[in-house]
């Protein structure tokens, strides 16, 4: 029966973490985006998988994903967390990685190239010292080989339904206290941990007493979602445009197409079936020009030395 169980399980999450045809046109300039990053950025992802969709309903943002940049295998100095991660991971020294926690796969350790098709934000914790951010990518590497939480997705799906009509024991888990450290665990419940364990603000509640003195609360992790660090005001948020504007008045010179607008989403399958038949005649008539100056150089060379 477990083993039949866990079949199914498995099938279950591999159709819900199919994901669609990546877009034509990238958002955001990879390459860029990864020499800029810095140890304990979070890297927020828009997913392109079915369980994407439903968190996108559910938390109401485009961000569906994120994930904790903790730099390469070679340039780890805490033997334990080199020790943590080289455990999970077993490729190239040199590649820049990022853990983070998926569903049916648990918290794992991950290229960054993985997300080169994707959208992707870097989201940088404003002032962080080195020490504290040492201690972030410390507090989620522990957490490599722990489970995803699945129960902590439903829990906040449940929000969206009167908590009267549900039965007693389909109610949230959300604000149950557990003793000791959680076993299971989802992407920016364990970011919020991390940044929490070293008393760094995300979204504080803040309360001003009668004599005017400000006092911060610390909100519950598991009522995170990727977006919230995107919301954060203690975190900067650095992009890297797909095409960059940065020089004065750059913008007027982009290749605008006047002659269509579009009204559909860049996922549409007839607009991104254009797309890519529009991409293939750009690339045939390239390689046609290429061959072209090829035969007139040939051409040429014979006039030169017949």
């Amino acid at each position: 029966m477990k083993r039949f169980a866990h079949f199914l399980w498995s099938k279950v999450t591999g159709w819900l973490m199919k994901e669609s045809p990546p877009p034509v046109s990238p958002l955001c300039d990879f390459n860029h985006l990864v020499m800029a990053l810095k140890p304990a950025d979070i890297i927020l992802v828009e997913g392109r998988s079915r369980v994407a969709d439903v968190i996108k309903i559910i938390t109401q943002s485009a961000w569906t994903h994120s994930a904790i940049y903790i730099g390469c295998l070679e340039d780890i100095v805490d033997p334990e967390v080199k020790y943590w991660v080289s455990n999970q991971y077993k490729g190239d020294h040199k590649t820049p990685l990022v853990v983070e926690a998926l569903l049916g796969v648990g918290t794992i350790v991950t290229p960054i190239g993985h997300y080169k098709k994707d959208h992707l934000r870097i989201c940088r914790a404003d002032g962080l010292s080195k020490a504290d951010a040492h201690r972030v990518i410390r507090y989620v590497c522990r957490a490599i080989g722990s489970d995803y939480d699945v129960r902590h997705l439903l829990d906040l799906a449940r929000f969206f339904f009167p908590w009267y009509i549900l039965p007693r024991r389909w109610r949230s888990t959300l604000f149950q206290h557990n003793a000791g450290r959680a076993t299971k665990t989802v992407c920016s419940c364990l970011m919020a941990e991390a940044f929490n364990s070293i008393d760094y603000p995300i979204l504080p509640f803040i309360d001003r007493s009668d004599d005017g003195a400000i006092r911060f609360y610390k909100r519950n992790p598991r009522l995170f979602t990727p977006s919230d660090f995107d919301y954060s005001p203690y975190f900067n948020i650095i992009k890297y445009p797909f095409l960059s504007i940065d020089d004065i008045h750059l913008y007027r010179k982009l290749p605008w197409c006047e002659q269509d607008i579009y009204y559909n989403d860049r996922r549409n399958p007839a607009l991104r079936e254009k797309q890519a038949l529009a991409t293939e005649r750009r690339k045939s008539s390239v390689t046609s020009s290429i061959i072209l100056l090829r035969n007139q150089a040939r051409v040429f060379k014979k006039k030169l030395h017949p």
